[in-house]
């Protein structure tokens, strides 16, 4: 399989109180093309600066990512801009859908910014897999909470990504719900053959990833 994503020896430190903190240690891993990877661990256990890292958000202390073989750090902030938006896509546990667009235009955004013509029809096509064509004209306010977080995987599958990232997906549902929806994301994962990156406290989801990373205190232990 071919390396979409690779982590060498990221580091991050940040002063607090005039005094260097160490947030994360020494991460490694690779990941190839439709593997799938739970970052777990306890509050405060760097899960997310793990994530903003991976994903080019934050800028390391130390060592680098790969995407797809780029180096990720060797590219200014406009680059990683660029890279990200040819090659991932996000899922947020606050759903981060637009409260003034409907369904589908949340959808049809990614594909509009990138100037995809055909936006409207393959958005449409992307609500019909997530099993919302019907809600497709609805504002997120007139959408349950799982609706929602259906809509926003619409959106983040649509452009075909690469790679997902996804912190907390199921965070803010309820059981059966984000039961539903785990189910849906690695349905989209097996049919893209996306790569998903996921940091979750949910051991039903953690279980369904192929690789797990459990973090405590900004390092990689085994658990």
């Amino acid at each position: 399989m071919t390396a979409i994503v690779q982590a060498v020896s990221l580091g991050k430190q940040v002063l607090s109180g005039g005094q260097p903190l160490t947030i994360l240690f020494d991460v490694s891993f690779t990941m190839s093309s439709g593997e799938s990877l739970a970052i777990t661990g306890a509050s405060g256990s760097g899960k997310s600066t793990l994530l903003g890292l991976l994903a080019g958000l934050d800028v390391p202390s130390s060592g680098t990512v790969h995407f797809a073989g780029a180096d990720l750090f060797a590219l200014d902030e406009d680059g990683r801009a660029r890279l990200r938006g040819e090659l991932a896509g996000f899922v947020f546990q606050s759903f981060q859908l637009l409260p003034a667009l409907t369904a589908l235009e949340n959808v049809m955004l990614p594909l509009e910014l990138q100037g995809v013509r055909d936006a409207r029809t393959r958005a449409t096509e992307s609500l019909r897999q997530v099993g919302l064509i019907g809600r497709a004209h609805h504002l997120p306010r007139h959408l349950s909470g799982g609706e929602q977080q259906r809509v926003a995987l619409a959106r983040a599958f649509v452009v075909h990504p690469k790679i997902l990232f996804a912190d907390e997906p199921t965070g803010n549902l309820d059981a059966a719900t984000g039961a539903q929806v785990i189910d849906l994301m690695f349905e989209l994962n097996q049919l893209q053959g996306t790569t998903l990156i996921l940091v979750t406290h949910d051991e039903l989801l953690s279980k369904r990833c192929g690789k797990q990373l459990h973090l405590a205190d900004g390092r990689v232990v085994q658990r």
